[in-house]
């Protein structure tokens, strides 16, 4: 049964698009996080090693807000397969660093892309699409994001 929000279901398309193209970018800034976390070796090993962990957990309880959002619109959550996911995410594909500070770098990178492609959502969702409930989802999710590349920019 779709949702009756008041929102068309035109519009709930293409929300539901907006978020499962950030689904993507979560997941793969996770797996990519999960790969810093495994692999970072240095001085700075141990506080490296503990604070992905921090973040890569802090993006899995991003995911699945993001996938519940789409599911509360009547959506399906993208995913399913890594196809799916390398094909309608946006971040440049990642290349597997080697030292931490490069690590640290690469992540933040990639946090502030996500960073900016949520700022060019916000207009389309609440003023284009009408989804005043998305947006604010949206800000939150773009908060959170800030937050992390705040924290990552202070190791360099």
């Amino acid at each position: 049964m779709k949702p009756n929000i008041g929102i068309t279901e035109e519009n709930l398309t293409e929300v539901c698009k907006i978020l499962n193209s950030l689904l993507t970018d979560e997941f793969a800034l996770y797996a990519r996080t999960r790969y810093c976390h495994w692999n970072v070796t240095g001085p700075a090993f141990s506080v490296l090693h503990q604070f992905f962990e921090t973040q890569y957990n802090e993006l899995a309880e991003m995911m699945d807000s993001v996938a519940e959002r789409v599911r509360q619109l009547g959506g399906i959550a993208a995913g399913g397969n890594l196809a799916n996911i390398t094909t309608s995410m946006r971040l440049p594909e990642a290349k597997e660093e080697q030292g931490a500070m490069k690590m640290v770098l690469g992540l933040l990178n990639d946090h502030e892309t996500i960073i900016r492609e949520l700022r060019d959502s916000l207009d389309n969702v609440q003023n284009t699409l009408g989804d005043a409930g998305t947006a604010d989802f949206i800000t939150g999710i773009m908060v959170a994001h800030e937050k992390m590349a705040w924290m990552l920019r202070a190791h360099l």
